[in-house]
């Protein structure tokens, strides 16, 4: 039952493993938290030299692709039978430069003298007592105590944390941070990437990728830029730009509006307009009316499908659709906010 229900969920996350014979799937957990092979193939752009620690190797995705790129992947994981399963499949692959070393790879750098040209580590966000985390302090290991001793053993690191990581708060807790990338799989954050390269005292540059089946969107920055850029507000115009999901997570809001030659409706809103029809890394719509938030006004347009999105706004798109009895669906979008007036206003569209 195991491998069924792994290999049904490995389909779209992992169809390399999904695709290939003979390949042992762990409980749904461990598949769960193992990354993406459209995440793990980014990761695996970022790195190059001759050899690279996995300290966190889990099912051994990233370590797969790594081994695309690096001449030598060492794969550590204190998990046993998770390494035994790793070390299997591998063989499976027919993949030759990965060193399987099962046990806690942390031990052994207290040992070792060895650098490597990469590490990189993946750290668990399971807490016995608190669940789900995100906070760097609380997952396993924890990197903040354990950062001088990784840059003792390699002068790059790769970290994936949590999506829901507040950057700034990683940036207070970690150091020589050099890149942030932000991964994104259909317009959902998935992943964290934080570079860190040893020595490193200069701004951080925060690049952003959606991927959208075949195609890609990336933005680039450095976070001075964002500080110094003005933005220019408006009323909603021809046309409504709301920013895919990664950008919205770097927090480019005056940046993206700046880049694109667009405005803003409101400083808090993260909505964008235009006259002209542009290209635009996230939604795009074609605006058919804008209203003031009236309830009764809503309410005589007895409306029955749609899709909502709340930005700025008191309220959230449940307690909308059951004061307003809308049913998810269809082609219309409404769009409920605030305009520069700091007034609620509710934007119609369709999408282009």
């Amino acid at each position: 039952m195991q491998q069924i229900i792994s290999k049904k969920k490995a389909k779209t996350k992992l169809p390399t493993w999904h695709n290939t014979p003979n390949i042992y799937y762990p409980e749904k957990l461990h598949l769960e938290q193992s990354s993406s092979e459209i995440a793990a193939a980014y990761k695996s752009g970022l790195v190059d030299g001759q050899s690279l620690l996995d300290v966190t190797g889990g099912l051994g995705v990233d370590s797969y692709f790594f081994a695309s790129r690096i001449s030598q992947v060492a794969y550590s994981e204190k998990n046993h039978l998770l390494s035994e399963i790793a070390s299997h499949n591998f063989e499976v692959f027919g993949i030759k430069n990965i060193t399987v070393r099962p046990g806690d790879a942390i031990d052994f750098l207290k040992e070792s003298k060895y650098k490597f040209d990469w590490i990189y580590l993946d750290p668990s966000r399971r807490h016995g007592q608190k669940g789900k985390v995100y906070k760097l302090n609380d997952c396993t290991p924890d990197v903040t105590n354990i950062l001088e001793l990784l840059l003792q053993h390699s002068d790059s690191l790769m970290i994936k944390t949590s999506p829901i990581l507040d950057i700034s708060m990683g940036l207070d807790q970690l150091r020589f941070v050099k890149e942030i990338h932000i991964v994104a799989i259909k317009n959902e954050v998935k992943e964290l990437i934080w570079i860190i390269k040893a020595g490193h005292l200069g701004e951080q540059k925060i690049k952003t990728v959606n991927f959208q089946g075949q195609s890609k969107d990336t933005f680039s920055f450095s976070l001075s830029e964002e500080k110094i850029t003005e933005v220019v507000f408006s009323e909603p115009l021809n046309f409504l730009y709301e920013p895919n999901a990664a950008i919205l997570k770097s927090g480019a809001f005056s940046l993206v509006a700046h880049r694109y030659s667009i405005k803003k409706l409101q400083e808090h809103s993260h909505l964008y307009t235009s006259e002209k029809l542009i290209d635009f890394p996230g939604r795009r719509f074609k605006i058919e009316k804008v209203i003031p938030y009236a309830k009764g006004t809503l309410k005589k347009m007895s409306l029955r499908t749609a899709n909502l999105t709340v930005r700025n706004f008191p309220e959230n798109v449940a307690s909308l659709r059951k004061q307003f009895k809308i049913q998810e669906g269809g082609d219309s979008y409404i769009f409920f906010t605030m305009n520069i007036f700091r007034k609620k206003i509710v934007i119609f569209c369709s999408k282009v």
